[in-house]
C-alpha cells in the first residue's frame, strides 16, 4: 500500500503520484452541482438567445440589474425545474443607493419570459416580502404572458401574483418598467403598480396585432395598438423614455423622490440652495406675462414657475405627455420632497377637463398614501364645459378629483397665481376643502365668475347702455358712432369689474386667503410654512373608512 502524501498549499488534497485517476467524492460532486445551479440563471437561454435579445436592441435581465445597482444582487428563489419551470423569472433584493429594493425581471431568453405556476408563486413571495419588510418594488417586465404548455398553471401563477401586488398596493411604492413585447397577464400585472415606465419600440396590451386581425379583421401595428404613444396619452403609462437605459435611469430618479413605504417620509436631501433667496426670474416671468398686450389673459408655462420654486430648479414631472393643462410633479423644497399639482394656462387656459381630472386624482391619492406634502398652484378659469365633456363624465371625474383633495391628510398649501373662478376655486384645495394655508399673488383674480360676471353684477348699467344705444340710433346717430360710444362704456364696466371684484381683496378680507405673496418671494414663503407643517406631521399608514370611489 502506497503512502499518502499531501501538499502544503492544500493539505486535504491527496497527491499520491501512483494514483492515475482523481478520486471523486460525494462532497465534491455536491459542490460541483451547487456551482452549476448558481451559474445556470446567469447563462439564461444560452449565447444564441442572448444574441437574439441584443439584436432587437434589448438588454438581458442581468444587464438591466447592473444598471440599477453597483452592488452584487441578492438573488432569491433560484427555481430551475426539469421543464424550465420557474427559470424565466429572476427575483431578488438590490442595494440601490443605500436602500433595499425588491426586484423582479423576466428572462426573455428562457421561454420568452412566460409565466407558469412555479414562477408565479416565486413572484408572489417576493412581493409579499417587499410589503412585510416595507421596501419598494421594481418590476422589469418582458414577458409573452402565460406559458401555454403549462395549461391553467400559468393562469394560476398570474392570479397569485395579481393578488400579492394588490395586497401591497398602498403599503410600498412599486415601479413597473415595460420592455419588449408583453401580452395578456404580462400587461395586466404591471398596471397594478404605482407607476409605469415604457420605452419606445415596445408593446404591451391584452392581445397583439395578430389576434386583433384574426378576431376583428383590423390591420394595426404594434406601436399603434399598444406602444408608448397610445398608453402615454391614455394615462396607462406614466412615463415614456427613448430606450431601455433611459427607462432604468428614470426609475432610479423617480425612486429618489419616493419613501420606502406608507409608514415613512420621503428621503430628505440637504440642499445648498438658499430657501430665502429672492427669485428675480420669477418677477421677470410675471412682469413680461402680465405687461404684454394681452395683459391678464396672457398664458404662460407653469413649469417655469415650478422650476424657480424647487431646489436648484430640479423637478420630476409625472405623465408629462398627456393633459398638460394640469401639471403633476415631484420636487424638493429645502430638501423636503413635495408634490406639485398646478394648472397650466399655456394649454387650454389651464381648464380642468376629464383627462386632467384623472391625472390629478391619481397623483394626489398617491401622495396622500405615501406621506408626501402637496402644493397646489392655481390658475384656472374652471372645469371645461361642453357636450363631449358632459357625455364622457366630467361631473364624475371632477367629483373624483374633489374627493381626492378632500381626503388629503398630508401637509398641503395652495398658492393662487391668477385665475380662481367658481367651482374650480371652491374645489382646488381651498381652506374649506381642508387646505392648511392658502396664499395669493397680487395678480390673483378670485371671483364667482370670470369677466362674463360683469353681465350679472352690472346688469342694470348694461341695460341702460343698450337702451341709450338704441335711442341714439332713433335720434339719427350713425351706427358707427353709436356702437363706438356703447362699446367704450361697456369696456369701462369690464375694467371696473376686473379692478373691483377680480382681485384677492375680498377673499383676503373673508379669511379665504391667509396672506399675499409678492413675486420673487414664493420659494421663501412656501418653504417656511411647509417646513413648519412637516415638523408637526407624523408619517404613518392611512386609517379610517375605505372610500367607495378611488
Amino acid at each position: 500500500m502506497s503512502e499518502q502524501t499531501y501538499s502544503i498549499e492544500n493539505p486535504f488534497q491527496n497527491s499520491n503520484p501512483s494514483d492515475s485517476q482523481p478520486v471523486s467524492s460525494i462532497y465534491d460532486d455536491a459542490n460541483a452541482m451547487g456551482k452549476e445551479l448558481l451559474e445556470k440563471p446567469l447563462q439564461g437561454g444560452g449565447t444564441d438567445r442572448i444574441l437574439v435579445q441584443h439584436s432587437k436592441g434589448r438588454m438581458t435581465v442581468w444587464e438591466r440589474i447592473k444598471v440599477l445597482t453597483n452592488s452584487e444582487p441578492n438573488i432569491l428563489y433560484q427555481n430551475w425545474g426539469k421543464n424550465l419551470d420557474g427559470a424565466s423569472l429572476i427575483t431578488g433584493i438590490l442595494n440601490v443607493n443605500g436602500r433595499d429594493v425588491a426586484i423582479y425581471g423576466h428572462d426573455f431568453t428562457l421561454r420568452a419570459g412566460s409565466m407558469d405556476a412555479t414562477n408565479g408563486n416565486k413572484l408572489a413571495r417576493l412581493i409579499y416580502m417587499a410589503g412585510e419588510h416595507g421596501i419598494p418594488l421594481i418590476g422589469m417586465n418582458d414577458s409573452a404572458g402565460a406559458y401555454v404548455p403549462a395549461g391553467v398553471g400559468g393562469l394560476d401563477g398570474y392570479s397569485e401574483a395579481f393578488t400579492a401586488l394588490r395586497k401591497i398596493s398602498g403599503v410600498v411604492p412599486s415601479l413597473m418598467l415595460m420592455f419588449g413585447f408583453n401580452a395578456g397577464g404580462g400587461a395586466y400585472l404591471p398596471r397594478q403598480g404605482s407607476f409605469m415606465i415604457q420605452p419606445e419600440n415596445t408593446f404591451f396590451g391584452l392581445t397583439g396585432p395578430g389576434v386583433v386581425k384574426s378576431v376583428l379583421g383590423e390591420d394595426i401595428s404594434a406601436d399603434d395598438l399598444g406602444g408608448p404613444k397610445v398608453h402615454g396619452q391614455s394615462g396607462v403609462v406614466d412615463l415614456v423614455t427613448n430606450d431601455e437605459l433611459g427607462a432604468l435611469r428614470t426609475a432610479l430618479r423617480l425612486l429618489s423622490y419616493l419613501p420606502d413605504n406608507s409608514s415613512s417620509a420621503a428621503p430628505f436631501h440637504p440642499t445648498s440652495d438658499p430657501t430665502d433667496r429672492f427669485i428675480y426670474e420669477e418677477e421677470i416671468l410675471f412682469k413680461k406675462t402680465f405687461n404684454s398686450p394681452t395683459g391678464m389673459n396672457t398664458p404662460f408655462d407653469i413649469t417655469l414657475y415650478i422650476q424657480n420654486i424647487c431646489d436648484h430648479g430640479q423637478y420630476f414631472e409625472i405623465q408629462p405627455q398627456r393633459s398638460r393643462n394640469l401639471v403633476t410633479a415631484f420636487g424638493r423644497l429645502g430638501g423636503h420632497v413635495v408634490g406639485f399639482v398646478a394648472n397650466n394656462s399655456a394649454v387650454s387656459s389651464g381648464q380642468i377637463d376629464i383627462g386632467a381630472a384623472r391625472k390629478g386624482t391619481r397623483f394626489i391619492r398617491f401622495c396622500n398614501v405615501y406621506n408626501i406634502p402637496l402644493i397646489f398652484l392655481e390658475d384656472t378659469t374652471g372645469f371645461l364645459p361642453g357636450k363631449e365633456q358632459e357625455q364622457n363624465g366630467i361631473v364624475l371625474e371632477g367629483r373624483k378629483l374633489l374627493d381626492a383633495i378632500i381626503d388629503i391628510r398630508t401637509p398641503r398649501l395652495t398658492l393662487i397665481i391668477r385665475n380662481a373662478f367658481g367651482g374650480a376655486y371652491a374645489s382646488f384645495n381651498s381652506y374649506h376643502t381642508g387646505a392648511d394655508m392658502v396664499f395669493a399673488l397680487p395678480t390673483a383674480r378670485i371671483a364667482v365668475m370670470g369677466p362674463a360676471g360683469k353681465d350679472y353684477v352690472y346688469k342694470d348699467e348694461i341695460t341702460a347702455i343698450q337702451k341709450e344705444y338704441k335711442e341714439s340710433l332713433k335720434n339719427g346717430a350713425s351706427e358707427k358712432d353709436a356702437a363706438a360710444t356703447r362699446d367704450k362704456k361697456l369696456q369701462l364696466l369690464s375694467q371696473k369689474y376686473e379692478k373691483e371684484l377680480m382681485n384677492p381683496k375680498e377673499a383676503l378680507s373673508l379669511g379665504s386667503v391667509s396672506r399675499i405673496v409678492l413675486p420673487g418671494t414664493t420659494r421663501n414663503i412656501l418653504f417656511k410654512n411647509l417646513d413648519y407643517l412637516i415638523r408637526h406631521y407624523k408619517p404613518g399608514p392611512m386609517s379610517g373608512p375605505q372610500r367607495e370611489f378611488e
